[in-house]
């Protein structure tokens, strides 16, 4: 299996937090809506769109459809070019703010989604896991404003549930030209997936591995390669 941990600072929120670790999944589960976001800018990449890369000679965009099926009746692309996405039995929908930025993305996901609860993926997360996925669903409340995992790396807040009654509030910092995902949640209900819990159900985390670089991309791909040939 291949193993990755990224750690950073960790910072300090003004959120109200509570985990339920232990609760089990719940199987009359709700419909959600499902949201790949692939609109930005891709600028490390000489403009590269980062949901066609190739690991493992797929493109990161079917890897992360093919974690989503089974799981959402509406599923929604949020790109940056429509049209190269029309292949593709999805709703696509573009960014409503001209910035660039996830928060736009997620602006777009919450606005254009037909249920109420939204789970949102970036496109340069190649090894999503559909028990990652069903596990944060599982812990979806009708009370809760967003569902979002909690790794060494930090809360990761485009592997996560948003409630579309967030899109004002949404909108209102994408107007104050505040982009950082997390501060549209002070003061909400977050509930945290504690690592323990992700662990269950991905034991090297790498849901949450994502390309940033070419570097990366050359080294994830060599090792897939290397893991494929060995079976």
């Amino acid at each position: 299996m291949i193993l990755f941990i990224i750690f950073h600072m960790i910072r300090q929120y003004d959120i109200l937090f509570f985990q339920d670790e232990n609760r089990p999944p719940d199987m009359s589960r709700s419909p959600f809506s499902g949201v790949i976001l692939a609109g930005g800018m891709n600028t490390r990449f000489s403009g590269r769109n980062k949901a066609f890369l190739r690991v493992g000679g797929r493109p990161i965009i079917e890897r992360a459809l093919e974690a989503f099926s089974g799981l959402f009746d509406d599923i929604v692309i949020v790109a940056g070019d429509p049209l190269e996405y029309l292949e593709y039995d999805c709703h696509i929908v573009t960014d409503i703010f001209p910035v660039r930025s996830s928060l736009t993305g997620v602006h777009a996901g919450l606005f254009y989604a037909k249920n109420p609860h939204v789970f949102f993926s970036a496109c340069d997360t190649p090894f999503i896991r559909k028990e990652v996925i069903e596990l944060i669903l599982d812990r979806v409340d009708p009370g809760a404003d967003a569902v979002i995992p909690e790794t060494p790396g930090g809360m990761e807040t485009l592997c996560a549930v948003y409630s579309k009654r967030c899109l004002n509030a949404v909108e209102e910092r994408l107007r104050q030209k505040r982009f950082k995902v997390l501060d549209v949640f002070r003061k909400r209900r977050v509930k945290k997936v504690p690592e323990k819990a992700l662990r269950r159900a991905d034991p090297g985390l790498i849901s949450f591995v994502n390309i940033n670089s070419p570097d990366d991309l050359e080294r994830i791909d060599k090792t897939v390669r290397i893991d494929q040939a060995a079976f």
